[in-house]
């Protein structure tokens, strides 16, 4: 009896795992399904003074959605974007490269974009033809709306 117990609760915790990891899959295929998706870390309400430890980037999915971008997090179960970025609300400061721990902390070719939204300081990282695209994105702004791009 102990035995089929044990092999019960194991088969449970296996099949929790699987489940665990099909909704993370499903999840992102749903993010990407309406295409115009790049991997892309972020850290938000940054200091002014850069801090290269490669604390507080989060590992995401952004999506094109119009006049605003979608930032999901990888691992997470939310079906909601956790931050909005609406195209007009945002101002480019710099761009620069990864240094110090934040290399270990970001994917292998990142770049990053230092910028302001709303008032909130905060720096995107993705990779080269990513940042091409964002800021292609950025400057094709309907006529009217006011872009600022360093």
């Amino acid at each position: 009896m102990e035995m089929f117990l044990a092999l019960l609760v194991s088969g449970s915790v296996v099949a929790l795992v699987l489940v665990g990891l099909f909704v993370f899959g499903l999840r992102r295929r749903l993010i990407q399904r309406s295409g115009g998706t790049f991997d892309c870390s972020l850290r938000w309400n940054v200091p002014e003074e850069p801090d290269r430890s490669g604390k507080g980037w989060v590992y995401g999915v952004a999506r094109y959605s119009g006049d605003r971008v979608d930032w999901f997090r990888v691992f997470s179960y939310a079906p909601r974007p956790r931050r909005v970025l609406e195209r007009s609300a945002i101002e480019v400061l710099s761009r620069r490269v990864p240094e110090g721990e934040e290399e270990l902390a970001l994917l292998s070719d990142a770049c990053i974009l230092v910028c302001a939204h709303r008032g909130t300081r905060l720096e995107l990282a993705m990779s080269e033809d990513a940042l091409t695209g964002f800021l292609a994105w950025l400057e094709a702004a309907p006529p009217g709306q006011r872009v600022n791009v360093a």
